[in-house]
């Protein structure tokens, strides 16, 4: 294993059948592996070890409860860093090593860097998490199960420029995949909604201070400001505005609505609104049952909960996917398993609600704007 690479083989069973002799490769084997590409170390992995948790629980539940038609579903986790160069490596040995038909991934920067890896090795890549808009437009081989930019940014857009009447914004975005084309979202949807953009300044992934876009944006005098980063930076920028008194509304989208950006931030989070695209424990009996887990077992609220919702319930999608292989007697290749997904088309998923994959690549789900108020992330509105 190389140095980069932090694998973990998670081997959890349910009772083997044995016997079932039907002709095609799916049916020789005992398990359904797939691959999972994910921060594991590094600066991001404060998030992406979370939500390998949440799909390590979804696999072992699945598989102590039958797993797929009596084989067991096998998840093979290597670590990206969030990094589009290690996503390559990782991505590169899941495909021509591993050669598995699926692989799990996210951070808009790595699906981007991946895709062509997957498209030529005709590999299903299922983007959880990223939501860079491009991510639909990636090829034939990556799809998402979760609603890019131009669902949650445009809906928090129009809904400060028409619900909060604000009439003058300013944006302030990571200048890679993961900014870029959100902050374009953004600008559009607020432009097109009766606002100006008076601000609209990009920083260096690297950056570790934020002072020059920030006083052009403070310069501007607006009266919302949109933050389009990654959950690493977003509350060290957000920080930074409060020190140059800069005391607007702030949004910004749901990566930063987890435990840790109130924790990072104090009194300086209040006021900011985020987006999620996921029922809450209020919501969904399950996902209260999912908390009180995490309470348990890890004595704390998961790292981005509405990420961890969609990485539990993308092992679900997998699984689905292959049973139907498997009851069809299909041959599990990536190219079957692509042409599968679109056949299921709609799956009903434990954490996340009814998901239906669309023949465009992208999927629609409702947002939930959340408000910190007091300390807490309370619901501020639903925008269908």
């Amino acid at each position: 294993m190389s140095a980069f690479v932090s694998t973990t083989r998670r081997t959890v069973l349910a009772g083997l059948v044995a016997g079932g002799l039907v002709p095609g490769a799916a049916l020789a084997q005992d398990s359904f592996k797939f691959g999972l590409a994910m921060p594991l170390s590094g600066s991001q992995a404060l998030y992406g070890a979370d939500q390998v948790k949440a799909a390590e629980w979804a696999v072992a539940k699945i598989n102590a409860e039958g797993g797929i038609n009596g084989k067991k579903l096998e998840m093979i986790s290597l670590d990206t860093q969030g990094d589009p160069q290690l996503g390559i490596k990782a991505v590169n040995r899941l495909v021509s090593v591993d050669k598995v038909p699926a692989i799990v991934l996210a951070w808009s920067a790595v699906v981007k860097a991946t895709a062509p890896i997957m498209n030529d090795g005709k590999t299903l890549g299922l983007s959880v998490g990223a939501n860079s808009a491009d991510v639909a437009r990636l090829g034939d081989y990556v799809y998402t199960t979760y609603p890019l930019a131009d669902v949650d940014i445009t809906a928090v857009a129009n809904y400060a420029a028409t619900t909060m009447g604000k009439k003058k914004a300013a944006v302030v975005f990571i200048n890679n995949e993961s900014g870029v084309v959100a902050a374009d979202v953004y600008k559009d949807a607020f432009t097109k909604a009766g606002g100006q953009v008076v601000a609209f300044e990009a920083y260096d992934p690297k950056a570790t201070d934020w002072t020059g876009p920030l006083l052009k944006v403070r310069a501007a005098q607006p009266d919302i400001i949109h933050v389009q980063g990654v959950v690493g930076d977003i509350p060290q920028v957000i920080a930074q505005m409060r020190q140059l008194g800069m005391n607007q509304t702030i949004s910004s989208y749901s990566a930063i609505y987890n435990p840790k950006f109130l924790e990072q931030l104090g009194k300086g989070a209040e006021g900011v609104i985020a987006t999620s695209l996921a029922p809450g424990a209020d919501d969904a009996p399950a996902v209260k049952t999912y908390l009180e887990r995490w309470a348990k077992e890890v004595g704390r609220e998961p790292n981005g909960l509405p990420y961890t919702q969609y990485l539990y319930d993308a092992a679900y999608v997998v699984a689905a996917v292959f049973k139907s292989l498997d009851d069809k007697k299909i041959p599990v290749t990536g190219e079957n398993f692509r042409k599968e997904l679109l056949a299921v088309k709609t799956f009903e998923l434990p954490l996340t609600g009814k998901l239906v994959v669309n023949d465009n690549h992208t999927v629609s789900k409702p947002v939930i704007l959340m408000e910190v108020k007091d300390g807490k992330w309370t619901k501020k509105a639903v925008v269908n």
